[in-house]
């Protein structure tokens, strides 16, 4: 079995990152390696829930194993080529002072063999880059997902917060 983990901070709550990853049919919205998805059962959310992605030629089914709300999303990738068993991705989230810690964990299953891991090893890699396009995704969406408001407030502090350090009293408009 091979693993590969990526992680990254987001500026968003835990709740802002699981409402975007509990949108199980939506991921088309956020990640830009998903060209379409849709929802193959009736049920929308948790344990059960199946989705279909397609990535440039290729169509792969995702059936959720775990589902724990603002924690942990879990699925079972099938539609891979038949020499990979099995792979399983698990996406965390933990509150960091900065928002959030978000980490994708693909677990490849090729076989016991040497071939059979080597395989596991180079099918890691494409996750592992296919994780990290997800993770950039889901940050660059949480970020534009805050309202124009909520924006202008953060630069706006930003900004004073920037006449304050540098000692100028003088106070700034938006």
């Amino acid at each position: 079995m091979t693993e590969v983990e990526r992680r990254r901070t987001v500026a968003a709550s835990p709740g802002a990152v699981w409402t975007l990853l509990a949108d199980y049919g939506g991921i088309v919205a956020w990640a830009s390696n998903v060209d379409h998805s849709c929802l193959l059962t009736d049920q929308e959310s948790g344990v059960g829930a199946v989705r279909r992605i397609q990535s440039g030629r290729t169509a792969l089914v995702e059936t959720v194993r775990s589902w724990v709300p603002d924690e942990e999303l879990s699925y079972e990738i099938t539609g891979l080529p038949k020499v990979v068993r099995s792979v399983v991705s698990t996406w965390r989230i933990v509150p960091d002072d900065a928002g959030s810690i978000v980490t994708l964990t693909s677990a490849i299953d090729a076989g016991p063999r040497p071939p059979q891991r080597l395989i596991a090893k180079i099918a890691g890699r494409k996750l592992a880059e296919a994780a990290d396009e997800m993770l950039a995704g889901l940050a660059t969406h949480l970020d534009f997902d805050r309202s124009p408001a909520t924006r202008e407030e953060t630069a706006h502090q930003e900004r004073n917060n920037l006449t304050r350090s540098s000692g100028n009293e003088e106070e700034t408009t938006p």
